[in-house]
């Protein structure tokens, strides 16, 4: 798949590869739109916006591969996706690993929590020992049918035992055959190099507003040896605060006028949302079929 080797070489490149958070599909549009390589669909923000619910395990396996198939068909640009903790055993991960590779992610990211999971950045996690971990990361590389597939494994050992469990962890789930290792939540520049140093295969950086890790620039976290960062919750955030502000608005005065100026006009979301390419098809040129 195509979306798959743009995403291998991206990682293999001299420049850290910077994957934006989608919790939805526009804002996946948005984020291709503005000239990003690839982004991440957060199950931080799937929770948040398809249940209104916390990042506590609560999104299923079906209701996650729904978002990956929404995302992934109005973008064509590389979607790195949450799996979780593969939602069960072995042969769960053999499944997860099957559905998210035909619904056309370009990588899923496994973690070693113990189900139900908590976001990384919460307080009360607990993880499965690492051999257990390590026979879930053997089971996702056998199951994937495209050798591009890529496997990110997470371990959350750091604030359950400390930054160099979390580290001896990522070796073993490096020798199971992960291509990108992500150790979640370090808390200091020191721990982060610490991480960077210790493996061949690239690194993921995980920047949450408010949690754990310094936020760092993708240029500050380039110099320190990371390889790709994602920013799951930002959208989240924002979108929150700003049908916040959007809602007191028109609460206090009863109506949107006032806001008018921060607002997408009509006509250029419709642009952004593909109708344009709607009325082609209307049209009879299905020549913009090829592009879609």
């Amino acid at each position: 798949m195509e979306t798959r080797v743009k995403l291998r070489q991206l990682l293999e490149s001299n420049e850290i590869l910077v994957a934006p958070g989608a919790h939805d599909a526009l804002t996946a549009k948005i984020i291709e739109q503005v000239g990003f390589k690839a982004l991440y669909m957060s199950g931080y923000g799937q929770a948040a916006s398809y249940l209104g619910q916390p990042d506590v395990g609560l999104m299923t396996m079906t209701e996650m591969i729904s978002k990956v198939n929404n995302i992934v068909n109005c973008v064509r640009i590389p979607v790195i996706c949450d799996g979780d903790t593969g939602f069960g055993n072995l042969v769960n991960v053999v499944r997860t690993v099957r559905e998210y590779e035909k619904a056309g992610a370009a990588a899923i990211q496994l973690e070693d929590q113990v189900f139900p999971k908590k976001c990384g950045h919460m307080s009360g996690k607990q993880v499965i020992p690492t051999e257990e971990m390590v026979d879930k990361i053997r089971a996702a590389v056998a199951a994937r049918t495209d050798p591009d597939f890529i496997i990110i494994a997470r371990t959350d050992a750091r604030s359950v035992f400390g930054i160099e469990e979390a580290i001896e962890r990522g070796k073993a789930y490096e020798k199971a055959g992960a291509d990108v290792i992500f150790v979640e939540s370090p808390e200091s520049v020191e721990e982060m190099k610490m991480i960077t140093s210790s493996f061949n295969v690239p690194v993921l950086a995980n920047m949450v507003e408010g949690g754990r890790t310094p936020l760092l620039s993708a240029a500050e976290l380039q110099q320190i040896g990371y390889d790709l960062v994602i920013f799951p919750t930002a959208s989240t955030y924002i979108t929150a605060h700003a049908v916040q502000d959007l809602m007191n608005e028109l609460k206090r005065t009863g109506t949107t006028k006032n806001l008018l100026k921060k607002m997408i006009p009509f006509n250029e979301f419709n642009n952004l949302i593909g109708l344009p390419w709607v009325k082609e098809i209307e049209s009879g040129n299905f020549s913009s079929l090829l592009n879609k």
